[in-house]
């Protein structure tokens, strides 16, 4: 379980106003995300939790059907991405759609998350 210091009052906030089905697929991703790395930091910015580490790593956007998982540096992440789950075709981000809790896949999210940190390394 993660420490709950990590975690930002308006992102729980946010959560709890999400439809349930939408906040039980959120809740897991934000678990995975902080499981990730302890290094990742929370914060709520443009309508949505956001997590950093040297800079934007991902963020967690949520509608009505669907939450996606995104990356601000995505397209520098496709060559990682073997299972060909990132979308989208913005000038660098990315997301992976997730409409339903069986398609969360925690070790690739993991991995991508893990990937997305390394690019902010450099």
């Amino acid at each position: 379980m993660v420490n709950n210091e990590r975690k930002v009052g308006e992102v729980d906030k946010f959560i709890s106003n999400l439809p349930k089905g939408i906040q039980d697929i959120t809740v897991a991703l934000r678990e995975i995300i902080f499981e990730s790395s302890p290094e990742l930091t929370e914060e709520f910015k443009w309508s949505m939790p956001n997590y950093s580490y040297n800079g934007l790593v991902c963020y967690l956007q949520t509608s009505k059907k669907h939450v996606n998982l995104g990356f601000h540096k995505g397209n520098e992440l496709q060559e990682k991405d073997i299972n060909k789950l990132l979308q989208g075709t913005g000038k660098t981000m990315r997301h992976i759609r997730i409409k339903k809790m069986d398609e969360i896949h925690p070790e690739v999210f993991t991995s991508l998350i893990k990937e997305a940190m390394a690019l902010n390394e450099g």
